[in-house]
């Protein structure tokens, strides 16, 4: 009897062995990109619980698992799920909930987007951004005469496209409070003939933001939702979004709770002092799809609309140098209250004297031994000296289509010798060994496959100019993935749950139509993204 029941047993366990184990994913016919240490690449991987359990050949996974769902790619390319490591997620929400004024040529086709967005709209308050004087044959910032013309009782306020000014009408000025002898400490209020032309740049803004009427929650909760159908339509898993207060924060964390929203956040946490106040004192917070950490602090404004802090004053305008938003000895204080608290801290730096200024303060608490990963956000233009700075403690997070935008014009701002210094992209990684790349959307256009052609070929999307904008700057393809993938987790300190399709690692993954890794350079911009994955889930399908 017992000798029955010990081959019962044998032949039991023989059994056991050769079923399938079940899974609740398997993804195959692909060529995947890992972004593993080796860079390898697999043809299939499995998924169960949210998580990538075995990644390798199809026939051997097959072979072993038997899975509740395929999704069989077709022989397309997969990648990690793509992180845009500095954008706007809610301020993009609220970008399309607003008058668009990107593309515009002159300031009257401005004024004539204002009259028809008017007429059918009818609001208490008009609000546009995404004008550039200097795509107009004028390249000049244009005033608030014509504006009052046409609006004389209802306010509007008109940002440019960085974000970084305002032009605003006489009733948005009075409604804001602002004359001509109004503090612009940090900033600039541009004063003609006595009066305010209704030009704001930098930190006086924010005087203009409180005199906004305040959006409802419905609003909110819209500008959220549409947001994330964008960014998930063009293949992004996460969005670290650079500047958020805490409403909004606790806003993003109850819609994913729901299911409402899909998309992980890292977000930065605006410098204000009630921010502050309760997230240091809070700690950080983390879920599985919401990373608190960090905190947003502004050096500087803006190159186009000459609010970044340059050493020498600027190229094209004499005696004027820009304005440090966040002075130096603020920023030193900033630097250690944070690192007190066991926050980041991500500092946005445009121009070479704001840069320099944040390198030296984050010098003052980084040592040897942190593990801080402190950011500075565009490290636009960088006295080349300085370069060697950056480490991956001091990390380069920068906006490769900013290159491509700005190239029109960015010399005549800085001159022939500081641009050496300015969208030095391969320079900065050769000394931090790692670069996070992002779109800064709303800004520029959210697609990360315009950011990868603008890394590797230095190309607007026009193909210009030939041979590619200072292309010894331009990253290789293998780099710019990873500074789209790993480089931008280990920047979130998220490295060991993303960024890579590798074993204990959400399965969020991006599916393309073609190869970017192999295909011609100009096709690159072109590439559609056919299915978007997160925690296993298909939150996007082309079809």
């Amino acid at each position: 009897m017992k000798k029955i029941l010990f081959v019962g047993a044998i032949i039991s366990i023989l059994s056991c062995s050769s079923k399938k184990i079940k899974t609740d994913l398997l993804v195959k016919n692909a060529t995947i990109y890992t972004v593993n240490k080796g860079f390898d690449i697999a043809e299939a991987f499995i998924v169960n619980n949210g998580k990538i359990v075995e990644v390798g050949l199809q026939k051997d996974l097959m072979a072993r698992y038997k899975a509740t769902k395929t999704f069989n790619a077709e022989g397309k390319t997969i990648v990690p799920g793509l992180i845009d490591a500095h954008a706007h997620l809610y301020n993009l929400g609220l970008f399309l909930q607003i008058l668009d004024l990107k593309g515009t040529k002159s300031f009257e086709e401005v004024l004539e987007r204002v009259v028809i967005f008017q007429k059918d709209k009818n609001l208490t308050y008009i609000e546009g951004r995404g004008w550039d004087q200097n795509d107009w044959d004028v390249k000049e910032f244009p005033t608030k005469e014509k504006l009052d013309e046409l609006f004389p009782d209802t306010p509007v306020a008109l940002k440019r496209i960085d974000g970084h000014a305002y032009l605003a009408n006489s009733k948005a000025l009075e409604l804001a409070g602002i004359n001509a002898d109004t503090d612009a400490a940090g900033g600039e209020i541009i004063i003609k003939n006595g009066n305010p032309t209704g030009i704001i740049i930098d930190s006086p803004m924010n005087l203009i933001n409180k005199s906004i009427p305040n959006y409802s929650l419905d609003y909110k909760i819209k500008a959220l939702k549409e947001a994330e159908k964008v960014c998930l339509k063009l293949g992004l898993t996460t969005i670290d979004d650079a500047g958020l207060d805490r409403e909004i924060i606790e806003l993003i964390d109850s819609l994913q709770q729901t299911g409402d929203l899909s998309t992980r956040v890292y977000a930065m946490v605006s410098n204000s002092k009630e921010n502050l106040n309760y997230y240091l004192q809070k700690g950080v917070t983390k879920t599985n799809r919401l990373n608190v950490r960090s905190i947003k602090v502004y050096a500087d404004g803006a190159l186009g609309s000459r609010g970044a802090a340059m050493r020498d004053e600027y190229s094209d305008q004499s005696r004027h140098y820009g304005a440090m938003i966040t002075p130096m000895d603020q920023l030193v204080a900033l630097a250690d209250k944070i690192a007190k608290a066991g926050f980041q801290m991500n500092t946005h730096a445009i121009g070479d004297s704001a840069n320099v200024s944040v390198i030296r303060a984050y010098k003052k608490v980084i040592n040897d031994t942190s593990d801080l990963r402190w950011r500075i956000e565009h490290a636009q233009v960088v006295t080349p000296s300085y370069i060697d700075s950056f480490s991956k403690n001091i990390i380069p997070s920068v906006q490769p289509t900013h290159a491509t935008s700005d190239m029109y014009w960015a010399e005549d701002r800085v001159g022939a010798e500081r641009i050496k210094g300015a969208y030095a992209y391969k320079t900065l990684l050769k000394s931090a060994n790692m670069i996070a790349l992002g779109t800064d959307f709303p800004i520029e256009k959210v697609n990360p496959m315009h950011t990868f052609y603008a890394a590797v070929a230095r190309k607007d999307l026009d193909n210009y100019p030939e041979g590619g904008y200072r292309i010894d700057e331009g990253l290789t393809r293998e780099e710019t993935l990873k500074g789209m993938t790993i480089w931008a987790a280990y920047s979130n300190f998220e490295e060991d749950e993303k960024g890579s399709i590798e074993i204990g690692k959400f399965a969020d993954f991006t599916v393309l139509e073609k190869d970017i890794m192999t295909i011609p350079e100009d096709e690159i911009p072109l590439v559609k993204v056919s299915a978007t994955f997160i925690n296993g889930e298909m939150v996007f399908n082309k079809k």
